[in-house]
């Protein structure tokens, strides 16, 4: 079994500064904490979700869940690679099997990953204990360690609060992009008094307040730290992206050279200039945004 230094992260993750008119025109500064160079595999709020999950499944096998296009899986998919743990990604959409794997479940079944196709109505009744069961028999996992879709359970938010106590006194706004809510639960949990999070949710349904809180109370026992949502950023949910988006992305990228993820990071930082221009935050404000992720490669 490969050592688990392996999964040995850069931290804390770079802090970075940047100049940007549409911030600086309202006397506010803006920091990028640079969780996407935590770990040259397990990419920012991936590595911290997956590590204490991956030592609470103590050498069994890890099963999971994710949508064609999920991070998550692939980063699953790179942990088990990493520490010779056999990994089994369980993922939404019957109809994709048998069809050519696209760039990113490629790299999952190339990383070792075992792909099991699950209809759509199934894979939303996943949580149920009897539909579980089921998939992990037909899928042959039964005897695996089951992390949730996104990574997102109590081990993880925990995991998840060092952020947030990497980023006191820096900022008083951290923004972060939300799919599962994971993150954002343990990163506010992690922040002192007089600083806020801010969660840019990239699906849209509005469902996701009472998942961030149901994930703090499972965690810490309650509601914790200063934190809220803006729902408008999703731009038609999860994956999907306009021209708009794609320009305003290409746009940062040639201001800051930085290379932006469109899934999340694009739509945190669309979200901010918004939120910037609307006059949402006070002269003096100092907002740090998590990068969570790097552009996947699609060829």
């Amino acid at each position: 079994m490969t050592s688990p230094t392996t999964l040995t992260p850069r931290l804390p993750s770079p802090l970075q500064e940047v100049g940007d008119e549409r911030f600086d025109r309202y006397g506010l500064r803006l920091l990028l904490k640079r969780d996407d160079l935590i770990h040259p595999d397990l990419i920012g709020n991936k590595w911290r979700k997956l590590v204490p999950n991956t030592e609470a499944a103590n050498g069994r096998p890890l099963v999971t869940f994710g949508g064609a296009y999920s991070n998550h899986l692939r980063a699953t998919a790179a942990a088990g690679r990493l520490l010779g743990l056999p990994t089994t990604g369980v993922v939404r959409g019957q109809e994709l099997a048998g069809r050519p794997l696209n760039p990113s479940l490629a790299r999952c079944a190339a990383d070792g990953m075992r792909l099991h196709f699950v209809d759509r109505s199934t894979y939303r009744r996943k949580t149920e204990p009897e539909t579980l069961a089921a998939i992990l028999r037909t899928a042959g996992a039964e005897e695996a360690y089951v992390v949730p879709e996104g990574g997102s359970n109590s081990a993880a938010v925990r995991g998840c609060r060092a952020l947030g106590e990497e980023l006191r006194g820096h900022a008083d706004v951290v923004a972060i992009a939300c799919g599962t809510g994971g993150t954002l639960a343990g990163l506010a949990a992690g922040l002192t008094a007089g600083q806020r999070a801010l969660g840019v949710p990239v699906l849209k349904g509005g469902f996701l307040e009472g998942d961030v809180q149901a994930l703090q109370e499972r965690a810490f026992g309650a509601r914790t730290g200063s934190w809220s949502l803006d729902e408008r950023f999703h731009f038609g949910g999860y994956a999907r992206t306009t021209p708009e988006l794609h320009a305003f992305a290409k746009d940062f990228e040639d201001r800051h050279g930085l290379p932006v993820e469109r899934v999340y990071v694009a739509k945190l930082l669309y979200g901010l200039v918004t939120l910037a221009a609307e006059g949402a935050f006070t002269r003096g404000t100092a907002i740090a945004a998590v990068v969570t992720g790097r552009p996947f490669p699609e060829g």
